[in-house]
């Protein structure tokens, strides 16, 4: 199948990132959304990161002023449904929430041709349960990237046990026309990343909790001893732990394993509201953003 036509659900973060990523390899990208509102702010958020990209020379990936404008004429907001109907791949990138990803798949079955690919960028959220909504199960797969969209290179293609391999191939195949570094995984909890990444900053947590080093202290030895570019408390302040808490649970509901089980910590700041960069305050106080000051908990 050749994918000319490519369809992004949301235009939040990672939408927004997925849609500026399809359009710059050259596809004319339509983008979802339930209100104007969204569409506004996405596009406004495509724009300043396109212009980031015309500071750049060509060899770290620049553009010019006219490239620019090319890959905004790519672009497309919609609010309704049926501008969707031609395209050759649906990437669905809106709330980790099973219910409203399969509500949305449902709603657009009918109306997207029926060879068209559906992907979803879920971090955590099984595969398999998501394409049981649609009529196209063969034709349904994971393409999970990664924040920020247009700077991280990895594309984690998932491949669950209805996918045809063709629609694998074209999905793997798409993710490298994308300018991605894709791999190969399949339909299980958390895939490659997660799997290997959510223990190691639950462990982190542990340690902190159990007195084996301070806040700084942890994010610095693994820095500076394994060659990491941030520490797991930075990270996680990234990430959100509130998406992490969330990314918990569906690990711990698959496995029964206390590594993916969420630490006290954890819990007791995300129900106090401190989400990390995102609310301003996590592992670290983001008062003033460029000095982050370690929480003592």
């Amino acid at each position: 199948m050749n994918i000319k036509k490519v369809g992004v659900l949301g235009c939040g973060l990672m939408g927004s990132g997925i849609a500026q990523v399809a359009a710059t390899a050259g596809f004319d990208v339509t983008v979802l959304e339930v209100e104007q509102k969204f569409l506004d702010k996405g596009f406004s958020g495509i724009e300043k990161s396109l212009a980031k990209f015309t500071e750049r020379p060509p060899d770290k990936g620049g553009i010019t002023a006219q490239q620019k404008q090319e890959i905004l004429g790519r672009l497309k907001g919609t609010t309704n449904k049926q501008d969707l109907a031609n395209c050759d791949i649906i990437i669905e990138a809106i709330i980790e929430n099973v219910p409203e990803k399969k509500k949305t798949y449902s709603s657009i079955d009918d109306i997207v041709k029926k060879d068209a690919i559906f992907a979803t960028n879920t971090s955590s959220i099984s595969v398999t349960e998501l394409l049981s909504a649609t009529k196209r199960p063969e034709r349904f797969i994971g393409l999970h990237f990664f924040n920020p969209v247009p700077l991280m290179k990895l594309v984690e293609v998932v491949k669950t046990i209805a996918t045809a391999d063709d629609v694998f191939q074209t999905a793997y195949e798409f993710s490298k026309r994308l300018g991605k570094v894709p791999v190969r995984t399949s339909d299980k909890t958390g895939f490659i990343v997660n799997r290997l990444l959510v223990p190691y900053l639950l462990d982190a947590i542990r340690a902190y909790e159990e007195g084996v080093g301070s806040i700084p202290d942890i994010d610095n030895a693994m820095k500076l001893g394994c060659g990491y570019p941030m520490g797991p408390f930075t990270l996680l302040d990234f990430v959100g732990l509130d998406t992490t808490y969330y990314i918990t649970h569906v690990m711990y509901d698959e496995f029964k394993e206390r590594r993916f089980a969420s630490p006290p910590l954890l819990k007791r700041l995300v129900m106090a509201g401190w989400h990390g960069r995102k609310s301003g305050k996590g592992f670290y106080d983001y008062a003033d953003p460029n000095n982050p000051v370690p929480g003592k908990f």
